[in-house]
This record gives structure tokens, C-alpha cells and sequence, in this order.
């Protein structure tokens, strides 16, 4: 089974042909359906031979098409302070884009 290692968003993700997984909200103008290459390899890996990037492996990619763009469930955040009446809240919807893997090159 070959499987990838690449950074988009500041973390990196394991991935294989035909996997869908949640990254942070890429950057441009995307819709459903658009195809993305994503060119930060960290890690390659066809079953036979490993091979590992400096801290990218040049001349490889991995394509992938969108298949959600949307946010994630509201996180509350309170800071609260007894005996002194102070509370402050404050929530936070995180962006994402949900890619389904096509090739690994």
C-alpha cells in the first residue's frame, strides 16, 4: 500500500489514494468539485522504497478534489474571574476544506 506524508495548514496528514480528510481552509478561490495540487510532500512511500524530503520532495505532488467546504461546530470560550463580576464569552467556528485523495505522483 503506498501512502504520503504532506503539510498543508501548518500540520501534516498520512495519506493514500482515496482517502477524505478534513484540512484547514485552503487558501484562493475554491469551489466543490475543484481540483488541488498540493506540492509539500514530506514523505513517499510505494510499498518498495521510502523516500524523504529536505525538507520537500521535489518534483512530487498529490492531487486531490474537494468534496466540502464548510466550518466546524461553534467553541465557546468563557474566561470568568469570582468575586470581582467579571466574565467574558467569546465563540470561534473553525473553516475547513474536506479533500478526497486521487493520486499520489
Amino acid at each position: 500500500m503506498s501512502f504520503a506524508v504532506i503539510q498543508t495548514g501548518g500540520k501534516q496528514y498520512k495519506v493514500a489514494v482515496g482517502d477524505e480528510i478534513a484540512v484547514e481552509k485552503l487558501s484562493g478561490d475554491h469551489k466543490v468539485g475543484d481540483k488541488v495540487t498540493i506540492e509539500e510532500v514530506v514523505l513517499k512511500d510505494d510499498g518498495a522504497s521510502t523516500t524523504l524530503g529536505t525538507p520537500f520532495i521535489k518534483g512530487s505532488a498529490v492531487t486531490a478534489t474537494i468534496s466540502e467546504i464548510g466550518r466546524l461546530d461553534k467553541v465557546l470560550v468563557v474566561r470568568y474571574r469570582q468575586k470581582s463580576r467579571y466574565h467574558k464569552k467569546n465563540g470561534h467556528r473553525q473553516s475547513f476544506t474536506e479533500i478526497v485523495i486521487e493520486t499520489i505522483m
